[in-house]
Protein backbone atom coordinates (compact mmCIF):
# COMPACT_ATOMS: atom_id res chain seq x y z
CA UNK A 1 0.00 0.00 0.00
CA UNK A 2 1.36 3.19 -0.81
CA UNK A 3 1.82 5.95 1.70
CA UNK A 4 1.40 9.25 0.26
CA UNK A 5 0.90 12.53 2.19
CA UNK A 6 0.19 15.58 0.69
CA UNK A 7 1.10 18.83 2.29
CA UNK A 8 -2.05 20.13 4.51
CA UNK A 9 -0.44 23.66 4.71
CA UNK A 10 -1.59 24.61 1.27
CA UNK A 11 -2.44 28.05 0.61
CA UNK A 12 -6.03 26.87 -0.41
CA UNK A 13 -6.24 25.51 3.23
CA UNK A 14 -4.69 28.66 4.84
CA UNK A 15 -7.28 30.52 2.91
CA UNK A 16 -10.09 28.85 4.08
CA UNK A 17 -8.47 28.52 7.91
CA UNK A 18 -8.61 32.67 7.66
CA UNK A 19 -11.90 32.98 6.18
CA UNK A 20 -13.38 31.06 9.08
CA UNK A 21 -11.56 33.06 11.63
CA UNK A 22 -12.55 36.29 10.37
CA UNK A 23 -16.21 34.84 9.89
CA UNK A 24 -16.30 34.71 13.64
CA UNK A 25 -14.69 37.89 14.58
CA UNK A 26 -17.58 39.45 11.91
CA UNK A 27 -20.02 37.48 14.09
CA UNK A 28 -18.58 37.49 17.45
CA UNK A 29 -16.68 40.46 17.62
CA UNK A 30 -17.80 43.13 15.65
CA UNK A 31 -21.14 44.85 16.67
CA UNK A 32 -21.84 45.70 13.00
CA UNK A 33 -19.63 43.37 11.30
CA UNK A 34 -21.44 42.14 8.06
CA UNK A 35 -21.91 45.98 7.33
CA UNK A 36 -18.45 47.03 8.44
CA UNK A 37 -17.07 43.54 6.25
CA UNK A 38 -19.50 43.26 3.60
CA UNK A 39 -18.93 45.34 0.07
CA UNK A 40 -22.20 47.54 0.36
CA UNK A 41 -22.97 51.56 -0.18
CA UNK A 42 -20.61 52.73 2.56
CA UNK A 43 -17.37 51.56 0.38
CA UNK A 44 -17.88 54.96 -0.97
CA UNK A 45 -20.44 56.75 0.68
CA UNK A 46 -18.08 56.44 4.08
CA UNK A 47 -14.78 55.56 2.93
CA UNK A 48 -15.11 52.04 3.71
CA UNK A 49 -11.67 50.83 1.17
CA UNK A 50 -11.15 47.39 2.61
CA UNK A 51 -14.72 46.04 2.14
CA UNK A 52 -14.27 45.02 -1.81
CA UNK A 53 -11.14 42.55 -0.13
CA UNK A 54 -13.35 41.41 3.33
CA UNK A 55 -16.35 40.76 1.79
CA UNK A 56 -14.61 37.76 0.67
CA UNK A 57 -14.14 36.77 4.06
CA UNK A 58 -17.69 37.84 5.64
CA UNK A 59 -20.70 35.05 4.94
CA UNK A 60 -23.96 35.40 5.30
CA UNK A 61 -24.67 32.04 7.42
CA UNK A 62 -22.64 28.92 8.79
CA UNK A 63 -24.39 27.30 5.87
CA UNK A 64 -22.98 29.99 3.36
CA UNK A 65 -19.79 29.58 4.83
CA UNK A 66 -19.49 25.90 4.74
CA UNK A 67 -20.49 25.66 1.11
CA UNK A 68 -18.28 28.02 0.17
CA UNK A 69 -14.97 26.64 1.72
CA UNK A 70 -16.33 23.04 0.68
CA UNK A 71 -16.35 24.05 -2.99
CA UNK A 72 -12.74 26.40 -2.77
CA UNK A 73 -11.53 23.07 -0.80
CA UNK A 74 -11.77 21.47 -4.13
CA UNK A 75 -10.96 23.71 -6.64
CA UNK A 76 -8.50 26.19 -4.97
CA UNK A 77 -6.22 23.09 -4.22
CA UNK A 78 -6.76 21.42 -7.88
CA UNK A 79 -5.56 24.84 -9.01
CA UNK A 80 -2.90 24.90 -6.87
CA UNK A 81 -1.45 21.58 -7.12
CA UNK A 82 -1.21 21.29 -11.06
CA UNK A 83 -0.63 26.02 -11.29
CA UNK A 84 1.25 26.55 -8.10
CA UNK A 85 0.54 28.62 -5.11
CA UNK A 86 1.38 32.40 -6.60
CA UNK A 87 -1.00 31.55 -9.44
CA UNK A 88 -4.05 30.81 -7.14
CA UNK A 89 -3.13 33.69 -4.87
CA UNK A 90 -3.52 36.41 -7.91
CA UNK A 91 -6.25 34.30 -9.38
CA UNK A 92 -8.36 34.91 -6.10
CA UNK A 93 -7.26 37.52 -4.82
CA UNK A 94 -7.08 39.92 -7.47
CA UNK A 95 -10.31 37.86 -9.57
CA UNK A 96 -11.78 38.63 -6.08
CA UNK A 97 -10.93 42.11 -5.33
CA UNK A 98 -12.30 42.56 -9.20
CA UNK A 99 -14.86 40.56 -8.79
CA UNK A 100 -16.47 43.13 -5.77
CA UNK A 101 -15.66 46.05 -7.17
CA UNK A 102 -17.60 45.37 -10.44
CA UNK A 103 -20.51 44.08 -8.48
CA UNK A 104 -20.06 47.31 -6.78
CA UNK A 105 -21.23 48.78 -9.70
CA UNK A 106 -24.68 46.80 -9.50
CA UNK A 107 -24.93 47.82 -5.62
CA UNK A 108 -24.36 51.66 -6.71
CA UNK A 109 -26.27 52.18 -9.41
CA UNK A 110 -29.11 49.48 -9.14
CA UNK A 111 -29.43 48.50 -5.03
CA UNK A 112 -28.01 50.53 -2.66
CA UNK A 113 -29.28 48.23 0.01
CA UNK A 114 -27.12 45.01 -0.89
CA UNK A 115 -24.77 44.33 1.72
CA UNK A 116 -22.51 41.89 -0.81
CA UNK A 117 -20.59 39.10 1.96
CA UNK A 118 -19.14 36.01 1.12
CA UNK A 119 -16.65 34.09 -1.39
CA UNK A 120 -18.32 32.96 -4.03
CA UNK A 121 -17.57 35.74 -6.26
CA UNK A 122 -13.72 34.99 -5.96
CA UNK A 123 -14.43 31.25 -5.94
CA UNK A 124 -16.58 31.52 -9.57
CA UNK A 125 -13.09 33.05 -10.67
CA UNK A 126 -11.66 29.92 -10.41
CA UNK A 127 -14.43 27.78 -11.59
CA UNK A 128 -14.42 29.79 -14.60
CA UNK A 129 -10.68 29.62 -15.23
CA UNK A 130 -10.86 25.58 -15.00
CA UNK A 131 -14.21 25.95 -17.22
CA UNK A 132 -11.62 27.56 -19.72
CA UNK A 133 -8.91 25.28 -19.74
CA UNK A 134 -10.89 21.74 -19.37
CA UNK A 135 -13.75 21.65 -22.09
CA UNK A 136 -14.58 18.56 -20.87
CA UNK A 137 -15.79 19.94 -17.18
CA UNK A 138 -16.81 23.81 -18.98
CA UNK A 139 -20.67 22.88 -19.58
CA UNK A 140 -20.95 21.33 -15.71
CA UNK A 141 -19.45 23.94 -14.44
CA UNK A 142 -21.17 27.09 -16.02
CA UNK A 143 -24.60 24.75 -15.72
CA UNK A 144 -23.83 24.32 -11.90
CA UNK A 145 -23.20 28.52 -11.65
CA UNK A 146 -26.16 29.18 -13.50
CA UNK A 147 -28.11 26.80 -10.88
CA UNK A 148 -26.89 28.37 -7.86
CA UNK A 149 -27.68 31.86 -9.28
CA UNK A 150 -31.05 31.64 -10.09
CA UNK A 151 -32.43 28.78 -8.22
CA UNK A 152 -32.35 30.79 -4.97
CA UNK A 153 -33.71 33.75 -6.71
CA UNK A 154 -36.60 31.63 -7.50
CA UNK A 155 -37.69 30.57 -3.89
CA UNK A 156 -36.87 34.18 -3.00
CA UNK A 157 -33.73 34.18 -1.02
CA UNK A 158 -31.21 37.10 -1.42
CA UNK A 159 -28.54 35.98 -3.60
CA UNK A 160 -25.55 38.30 -5.44
CA UNK A 161 -25.93 36.85 -8.67
CA UNK A 162 -24.45 39.11 -10.56
CA UNK A 163 -21.53 38.27 -8.61
CA UNK A 164 -21.00 34.78 -9.93
CA UNK A 165 -21.46 35.90 -13.30
CA UNK A 166 -18.77 38.43 -13.16
CA UNK A 167 -16.47 36.17 -11.54
CA UNK A 168 -17.18 33.07 -14.36
CA UNK A 169 -16.33 35.80 -16.66
CA UNK A 170 -13.01 37.04 -14.94
CA UNK A 171 -11.75 33.45 -14.42
CA UNK A 172 -12.31 33.06 -18.38
CA UNK A 173 -10.25 35.77 -18.96
CA UNK A 174 -7.46 35.13 -16.63
CA UNK A 175 -7.18 31.78 -18.34
CA UNK A 176 -7.06 33.57 -21.47
CA UNK A 177 -4.12 35.86 -20.25
CA UNK A 178 -2.74 32.76 -19.07
CA UNK A 179 -2.82 31.36 -22.14
CA UNK A 180 -1.10 33.69 -23.90
CA UNK A 181 1.44 33.90 -21.36
CA UNK A 182 2.10 30.36 -22.12
CA UNK A 183 1.96 30.46 -25.34
CA UNK A 184 4.53 33.44 -25.47
CA UNK A 185 7.21 31.78 -23.28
Amino acid sequence: MLNIQEDKWTLTNIIIGITIALYLVQTNVFTYGPLLMGLNIYFTEAGFLWQPLTSMFAHGGLGHLAMNMFVLYQFGNLIEKYRGKKELAIIYFVGGVLTSLLSYLYIYYLDHQVNLVGASGAICVLLGYIAYFDKYQRKGIITWILIISVAPLLIGLPIAWYAHFIGLGLGFVFGIIRKRTLINR
